[in-house]
């Protein structure tokens, strides 16, 4: 009871004389909230650029531009020590939600990085991560003086409704290297005249270092194998003029047998024009038609993934759960494994007006 009566004493006598071992309060007003971290490789050295962005500025005045920060030292902890002290205000980086990372150090390894986000007391593997097919710095630096923060939150939220590239946090990425070996991530493309950032497929990693991206129909085949593909509209030259399908995706299964894999996919589609004027015969083409090219999206996605022994969508082990035995070789050589094994396709539409 003594001792407890003197700590508080001291704690008392400490805070009156000025010494606290509390943290130093800050006026929101003197503090950079930081959104936006780029990270490089420049030869030996790390660049970590950093941006404000437009929700920081709510406690600036309207007129005041986004600001950006870069430093670099031969460590990511050295390049964001640098940073705290390069401004006036209080660089503070638990605000940061978006983390880019550029193609030069997706191709060195990401576990280092991702490993500093999970340590440090500030940063979060809660933020949204994306690889930049180019120099993350100047993404970050991006947007006309107010930052990449909101065309970034743009994309996730179309990407949520359908719309564009699934995005992923940081964490899931990290989860992915960890248990299944390889990753994939969303990656953008920074237009040097207008500064905008636009999504430019997805990077896929084998172990933590990018191994190459899908784009186009190959990219839309990774979102049906992950089971989360964003609708998308087909047009198809069936009958006296073009059609258009809208195409919704309800689901996939894999599983084992036969010597290898089978995944089953189902799709809903419906017709969006000229759908009255088509015979039976018409619609059950279209319909054939609209499962062919699908198909060959999931199948140009596969040839890329199994080329480079990703299995990023972890088609191993979820085919393993309907066969237990087979979990333990979703494990080590499961890449070498999944680049010979026979996997068989089938995509089944209905079509609906």
């Amino acid at each position: 009871m003594r001792k407890g009566i003197c700590g508080v004493t001291l704690a008392l006598a400490l805070l009156l004389s000025g010494c606290s071992a509390l943290p130093y309060p800050r006026e929101m007003g003197n503090m950079a909230l930081l959104r936006t971290m780029g990270i490089d490789l420049e030869e030996e050295d790390v660049r970590v650029t950093v941006s404000t962005g437009t929700r920081a500025r709510g406690l600036q005045s309207e007129t005041e531009e986004a600001m950006a920060l870069s430093a670099a030292a031969s460590s990511l902890s050295g390049a964001v020590t640098a940073l705290r002290g390069m401004s006036d205000s209080f660089v503070f980086f638990g605000y940061v939600d978006q983390l880019l990372v550029g193609e030069s150090l997706a191709k060195a390894g990401l576990t280092r990085t991702l490993d500093f986000f999970a340590r440090d007391d500030e940063l979060s593997l809660g933020a949204q991560m994306w690889v930049v097919r180019g120099d993350a710095g100047s993404a970050t630096a991006s947007g006309n003086g107010e930052g990449p923060d909101q065309r970034l939150e743009t994309i996730q939220r179309d990407g949520e409704m359908g719309a564009a590239v699934l995005s992923r946090s940081a964490g899931e990425v990290f989860a992915d290297v960890q248990d299944l070996g390889s990753a994939f991530v969303p990656a953008l493309r920074l237009n040097e005249e207008s500064g905008a950032l636009t999504p430019a497929g997805y990077a896929v990693f084998r172990g933590d270092r990018l191994a190459g991206y899908l784009e186009g129909e190959a990219a839309r085949g990774l979102e049906m194998l992950e089971g989360h593909a964003p609708e998308g509209v087909l047009e198809e030259a069936v009958g006296s003029q073009p059609q258009s399908v809208r195409v919704v995706w309800t689901g996939n299964r894999v599983s084992y047998g036969d010597g290898g894999m089978d995944l089953n996919l189902r799709a809903w589609a419906q017709l969006m024009e000229y759908g009255s004027s088509l015979t039976e015969g018409e619609r059950a083409a279209l319909a054939r038609e609209t499962e062919r090219r699908l198909t060959g999206q999931v199948q140009a996605a596969l040839s890329q993934l199994r080329s480079w022994g990703a299995d990023c969508t972890g088609l191993g082990r979820r085919a393993a759960l309907r066969t237990p035995e087979r979990l333990e070789r979703t494990g080590e050589g499961w890449a070498e494994e999944f680049s010979r094994m026979t996997i068989r396709v089938r995509v089944r539409t209905e079509l609906q007006e």
